[in-house]
């Protein structure tokens, strides 16, 4: 991993293209960096490198990076692509010690050769290189931002101004061979309140590829639980090897495009990616650990759960809802899914009949699983159950289908603390716990951003709840299997 905490914990910063035109990449890059710092997030140098300016941004410009006196550990490239050989000399006499190549136009159009020049250049140097055709990096934890899309969009009609921010910080690590698609998945997460530790848009990978950061992640302490965009994967022993080695650290999921015919020749064309055969790849992960998405909303629901939640030791679940029918709906979905919804029985049945016969429960009440509290059911009756499943040994996980609606759930900020201090009490297990609410209006939104506030993380239809469970289920499964399931529960922290 030589030089590769360069990139992400850098005391210096260059923009080769700083720009004065706002619209230009150089500029929006360089800008985010200066606000940042002006916000004592970045701590570092930074130097606007352009040589036919004096000043951007209030700072002093340098014709060359050789005329700047400091060192420098991070370059940040967004020139043509044909001028980036000549830079990647320059870094190289600089003792830079990692670059990162903005620029597209190299082998993603089928030009190698100045691709294969820039590489053998970099490694002269022993010079670090993300991309080229990438956006790099960005962490709202140290000020990185090296994305040239700006954080407002305008509205020509009224001179609006609409925000497109960026992720607030978190525990998840998202690696994207796809600037794209990254982006728009981290707009996704600050809509879902997801926080982000690092992103990294690493393109064409000459250099550093999806391994090394895999590796680079699997030993950092806020990373709890790391995001993979593939298209191909060039190294794939290495990458088996390193991810075998860090799944059982921390999860790894996987969205991998480029399934179909048609898909892997657009992934080519893309990111100068080889997609090969999706059994290969399927059959990679699973013996790497590596948790697979199918689809862009599973990727992001695996990864709020596994952020939040600890792994789960079995696939039996118990629900408890105030809606058969939404029972029956997660029942369903977590059978097609590989779950067991089993039936209630033994002590826990005789304390659900005691609940009855001291009317906290009414009689009406149906105790085998899904346990249906009815539309009758309150705040005490959730939790009271709640903490019955908590200690059922029989049970692995525990799906919260908090539907709102009900009149005996008064107030929503009394139920979210109740169930939260419960879990936070009694589960000595250290149960994978999730809520469901359905519904779209400021009620149901609340309840869920509440539950995710306290890192239970709450879903929006029956069926994602359970896919959240299936991928705890998945990941349980897995460190078992590597007999280190106990190890990993134990040193698990819940967030707070």
């Amino acid at each position: 991993m030589k030089n590769i905490e360069y990139f992400f914990n850098p005391r210096s910063i260059a923009v080769i293209g700083a720009s004065r035109e706002e619209t230009k990449p150089g500029y929006i890059i360089l800008k985010n960096i200066v606000e940042n710092k002006r916000r004592e997030i970045f701590k570092g140098e930074i130097y606007p490198i352009n040589p036919y300016a004096k000043k951007i941004l209030g700072l002093h410009s340098y014709p060359s990076i050789l005329n700047v006196s400091g060192d420098i550990d991070l370059a940040i490239i967004v020139i043509p692509a044909k001028t980036v050989p000549k830079i990647m000399e320059e870094c190289g006499k600089k003792d830079v010690k990692a670059t990162i190549i903005i620029s597209a136009g190299f082998s993603e159009i089928g030009n190698v050769e100045l691709e294969d020049r820039v590489l053998k250049i970099a490694k002269k140097y022993g010079v670090r290189i993300i991309g080229p055709n990438c956006l790099g990096i960005f962490s709202p934890y140290n000020g990185i931002d090296t994305f040239f899309l700006p954080i407002f969009k305008d509205l020509k009609s009224g001179g609006s101004r609409l925000a497109a921010p960026r992720p607030d910080k978190g525990f998840v690590s998202f690696i994207s061979q796809s600037g794209a698609f990254g982006t728009a998945a981290l707009d996704y997460m600050w809509g879902e309140k997801i926080g982000i530790r690092y992103f990294i848009s690493y393109g064409n990978r000459i250099d550093v590829d999806e391994a090394d950061l895999l590796e680079y992640l699997g030993e950092d302490e806020y990373t709890r639980t790391i995001m993979i965009y593939v298209e191909g994967i060039e190294s794939g022993r290495k990458f088996m090897r390193i991810a075998r080695r860090v799944s059982i650290k921390k999860p790894i999921i996987a969205l991998k495009s480029g399934r179909t015919r048609a898909g892997a020749r657009a992934a080519v064309s893309h990111t100068a990616a080889m997609a090969g055969k999706d059994e290969i790849y399927e059959a990679a992960f699973k013996q790497c650990g590596v948790i697979r998405a199918y689809s862009m909303r599973d990727f992001f629901i695996y990864a709020k759960a596994l952020v939040y939640q600890p792994p789960a030791k079995g696939n039996r679940v118990a629900i408890i809802t105030d809606g058969g029918g939404a029972g029956v709906m997660t029942t369903d979905a977590c059978e097609i899914n590989g779950l067991n919804v089993v039936k209630i029985g033994g002590e826990s049945r005789k304390k659900l009949k005691d609940l009855m016969d001291k009317k906290i429960l009414p009689e009406f009440a149906v105790i085998d699983n899904p346990i249906d509290l009815t539309g009758s059911a309150s705040t005490e009756m959730y939790v009271e159950t709640f903490k019955i499943m908590l200690g059922d040994r029989n049970i692995d996980s525990i799906i919260i289908l908090a539907l709102h609606h009900v009149p005996g759930i008064k107030y929503l900020d009394e139920f979210v603390k109740s169930i939260v201090e419960a879990n936070e009490k009694y589960n000595v297990d250290r149960k994978p716990v999730i809520s469901v609410d359905i519904g779209g209006s400021p009620a149901a939104n609340y309840v869920r951003e509440e539950f995710d506030k306290h890192f239970i993380p709450s879903y929006s239809s029956p069926e994602d709840g359970v896919m959240a469970i299936k991928a705890l289920y998945l990941f349980g499964k897995y460190l078992r299997k590597r007999r280190v399931y106990g190890k990993y529960v134990r040193r698990w922290k819940p967030l707070v």
